[in-house]
């Protein structure tokens, strides 16, 4: 229950800061985008600070010796760039440049009741229902192959 509950807390400052920042305000972020038109450079900002807090966060964290709620920290084994990361990151960014959404800022603005968020938030799921069963087919056609 105290995982589940820190998770909803953290969620909820995470959709506060995203909410205050601006940036389920999706023409805000597509201004940031447009820098020979209506430059807005205040996501460079947001970003920024998300760093910085990050970054300490991460310090701090992985200090400890285990997390607050698990037995270790599960960290990606993976260190190289593959296929799926790079189609992936280029869906994300292009998705992303489109739209004026990410995961991040549309999810809080679903709150605003507005149907781009919607549409956005339905086709992120179908997205990532698609990639799901790429990846299985993908895996089963190579299983096969090599049996």
């Amino acid at each position: 229950m105290a995982r589940v509950l820190s998770a909803l807390v953290i969620g909820l400052i995470f959709g506060a800061g995203i909410a205050i920042s601006g940036m389920i305000n999706p023409a805000k972020v597509l201004n940031f985008f447009d820098v020979a038109g209506t430059w807005d450079p205040s996501l460079a900002f947001v970003m920024g600070g998300a760093l910085v807090i990050t970054s300490i966060g991460y310090f701090l964290v992985f200090k400890r010796p285990a997390p607050a709620f698990e037995q270790k920290f599960h960290l990606p084994a993976k260190k190289e760039l593959d296929l799926p990361l790079l189609a992936g990151s280029a869906v994300f960014g292009v998705g992303w440049g489109i739209a004026g959404f990410c995961p991040g800022g549309a999810i809080p603005a679903l709150g605003l009741m507005k149907s781009e968020a919607f549409i956005f938030v339905a086709a992120m799921i179908a997205g990532i229902v698609l990639a799901r069963l790429l990846r299985q087919a993908t895996s089963a056609a190579v299983a096969s192959k090599h049996a």
